[in-house]
């Protein structure tokens, strides 16, 4: 039996992992991590929890990687500190994820095989090729996985732009050849299966950028996905025809557009960059500044412009900003507030909003039809993509007339079999989500989680008690210190009041306390958050400290 094993990707944006096993070997596909929403106060990035593969790990024979997305390879370095197998992605991938090792100082002892579009590796008993895609991120592949049950299609993340300006299409005839042969399984991308129609060409992208180079007339400073280097070369040709010089702005901009020189991906014309020193003896009209901060990341140079906090660009009346990506869900107040604020300095802005300034690199409707039609799996799964997604990719494949038992919609975990051409789910493996916090991995639960959102949304108490060790008597205090939940200042009664609760708490405990502090300290946290809470309907951390002396 072939097993599918999803991992993480099914049912939230992000942390795409799946992994295929047979016999005693898995092969895995991406390792992603997901941004923390507000609802994960203090986490820097959530990662797929591997224990799975922990109690498997002398089964793994390989990880691939179809991108170099975050949400595809951003857990890598966590994967990779645990299990010692050969990385396969092309050159792009690769270079960004070497990149990635290196910050967490771990660049050596990693196997890494570079392979490209149309190759084929035997990896175990799996046979895998490599489909070109197009997507938002150059040199990205789907997969062929050729099995003793059949050919298991595996999609990436893909976009059909037939009118591609970097030249690199997604391979339909490569996947209608395999359809033609007979796929037993197609694993498609979800993330756009609520859009309707075809994604915007980046053609159309292109011509959107060209009316603003033609109108602007002052520094024309554009905001894009340091990922996204065909957009990037975009600006870069429009900036070479309008005679402007460019400038890269945010440490991954400038470290994405080196490793995309290096690896053949971007072109830049001899003396068309320039470096923060130049940017002052040109006129504006002859600037194009390509920058991160797209989606109003607090220290990303677009923000540090908005606040004016930037050393070498100041912003002013004349400036022409383009944020040339979509609205992450999510980020849209910080995105806004970026936006007010450079309006505000006198700049003109233009975004998705306003502007056809950005397309998705995820397929709509229209073109998942399309994948389905060509590869005409006799199984259909969809991933990539909150379970709404999903459902929606699924009803795409019953109007194409694929029947209800030949469609599995999986959550993580869900291990699908397939075995002498039938398929069905057959298991259930622990999943889950991973928190990451500093350099801690895995030290922040929910009840730390719970902590903190009290914390930022009630605030904390803190009761301070000296106390006479052999008598019990009080020798100092009771003193009330609050953080985030009212002013300590004169005139506040509450404090007061509360500070009355504890020495009624004082009054009524056994001198010396026979159990020691802690049924005190229990009782002074008990009535002050049942009086908190009827006075002011909050609920703060209450933490009494008493030291006995």
């Amino acid at each position: 039996m072939i097993r599918a094993v999803p991992l993480g990707g099914l049912g939230e944006i992000g942390l795409n992992m799946m992994a295929f096993e047979f016999k005693d070997h898995i092969l895995v596909i991406d390792a992603g991590l997901m941004f923390p929403d507000n609802y994960l106060p203090g986490v820097d990035i959530v990662i797929p929890e591997f224990q799975f593969l922990r109690e498997n790990r002398h089964k793994l024979v390989s990880i691939i990687l179809t991108h170099g997305h975050e949400d595809h390879i951003g857990a890598m370095p966590f994967f990779l500190k645990e299990f010692s197998i050969p990385v396969y992605g092309t050159r792009f991938t690769l270079a960004l994820l070497k990149e990635k090792l290196k910050e967490h100082n771990m660049p050596y002892g990693v196997e890494l095989k570079a392979v490209s579009a149309g190759e084929v590796s035997q990896i175990g008993p799996f046979q895998v090729e490599y489909i070109g895609v197009n997507h938002s991120i150059v040199d990205g592949v789907g997969l062929a996985v050729t099995t003793e049950e059949g050919i298991i299609i595996h999609s990436g993340d893909f976009r059909i732009d037939l009118t591609p300006v970097d030249g690199q299409y997604t391979d339909l005839a490569r996947f209608a050849q395999l359809g033609r042969d007979g796929v037993l399984a197609l694993f498609s991308d979800s993330t756009n299966a609520e859009k309707d129609g075809f994604t915007l060409s980046e053609t159309e992208v292109r011509k959107t950028l060209e009316g603003i180079f033609t109108s602007a007339k002052g520094r024309i400073i554009i905001a894009v996905f340091a990922s996204n280097i065909t957009r990037i070369q975009q600006v870069v040709e429009l900036a070479a025809i309008f005679e402007r010089k460019v400038f890269f702005s945010g440490k991954s901009m400038i470290t994405n557009v080196a490793i995309a020189r290096e690896q053949g991906f971007l072109n830049i014309p001899e003396g068309l960059e320039i470096t923060e020193k130049k940017l002052s003896t040109l006129q504006d009209r002859q600037i194009a500044v390509v920058t991160t901060g797209s989606q109003g990341e607090p220290m990303s140079a677009l923000a540090r412009m908005a606040q004016g906090q930037h050393k070498a660009i100041k912003i002013r009346t004349g400036d022409t900003i383009i944020l040339s990506s979509r609205f992450i869900p999510g980020n849209e107040k910080a995105i806004t507030t970026v936006i007010n604020s450079l309006y505000r300095m006198g700049a003109d802005v233009v975004y998705e909003k306003v502007s056809d300034i950005h397309t998705s690199g995820h397929a709509r409707k229209e073109e998942l039809k399309l994948m389905l039609n060509m590869v005409r799996p006799r199984y259909f799964i969809p991933i990539h993509g909150e379970y709404r997604h999903l459902v929606k990719h699924a009803n795409l494949a019953f109007d194409m007339g694929i029947e209800a038992e030949r469609v599995f919609l999986l959550e993580n975990g869900s291990v699908l079999g397939f075995k002498e051409g039938s398929a069905q789910v057959c298991d259930h493996v622990q999943t889950g989500r991973v928190m990451v916090d500093g350099k801690g991995v895995g030290d922040v639960g929910e009840m730390v989680l719970r902590d903190r959102r009290r914390l930022s949304g009630h605030g904390v108490v803190i009761v301070l008690l000296a106390l006479d060790e052999r008598t019990g008597e009080t020798v100092y205090g009771p003193d009330i210190i609050s953080r985030g939940f009212v002013y300590n200042g004169s005139g506040n009664y509450l404090l007061e009041d509360a500070k009355c609760l504890v020495l009624e708490v004082l009054d009524d405990m056994e001198r010396p306390p026979r159990d020691g502090w802690m049924e005190i300290e229990s009782d002074i946290q008990k009535r002050l958050k049942r009086f908190f809470f009827d006075v002011t309907e909050k609920s703060p951390i209450i933490l009494p400290v008493i030291i006995p002396v």
